[in-house]
């Protein structure tokens, strides 16, 4: 990589790591997950976008909606980058940018099977004030960037 490029990577990785410190719930039910995954499909719809909205409290999915031009391939996306949330409690795309960094990728970093773990941008963590991370939020169907910054946008507006 470039200089310029290892710069604009950690100015992402850190932009990232900000995210995850601001947007934080106070609590999280089934409702939350109910009226957060409501959000996403608003923001989708209004803009037209194919993705696939999944919202999860633990193992239990609270709310799933695919949206017109998505596939059940985008539910294996989720699942992927889920399990990532899950095993690393920070975001998909942090954890495969942070493997980025180090000169590496998520695979070779950290071993584990390409057809069960994504580190692709698109799923980030539930996490409670004085708790830790209790869920996670994903979509999928868009560019990684893109999916986590829908779900980044849409939980400003939930926590505001």
């Amino acid at each position: 990589m470039s200089a310029s490029s290892d710069v604009a990577l950690l100015s992402t990785i850190a932009t990232l790591e900000a995210q995850e410190r601001e947007l934080v719930f106070s609590r999280f039910d089934n409702d939350d997950a109910w009226r957060l995954g409501c959000l996403l499909v608003e923001l989708a719809k209004e803009r037209n976008l194919p993705v696939t909205i999944d919202v999860r409290r633990g193992s239990q999915q609270l709310f799933h909606a695919a949206l017109p031009g998505t596939a059940p391939d985008n539910d294996s996306w989720i699942e992927r980058k889920a399990r990532v949330v899950v095993r690393f409690g920070e975001s998909s795309y942090l954890v495969g940018l942070r493997a980025t960094a180090k000169g590496s990728t998520f695979a070779s970093k950290h071993d584990l099977p390409l057809q069960e773990y994504a580190a692709h941008g698109g799923c980030f963590p539930v996490r409670v004030a004085d708790v830790g991370v209790v869920g996670t939020v994903t979509v999928s169907g868009l560019a990684q960037a893109d999916d986590h910054a829908l779900v980044v946008e849409a939980l400003r507006v939930f926590l505001a």
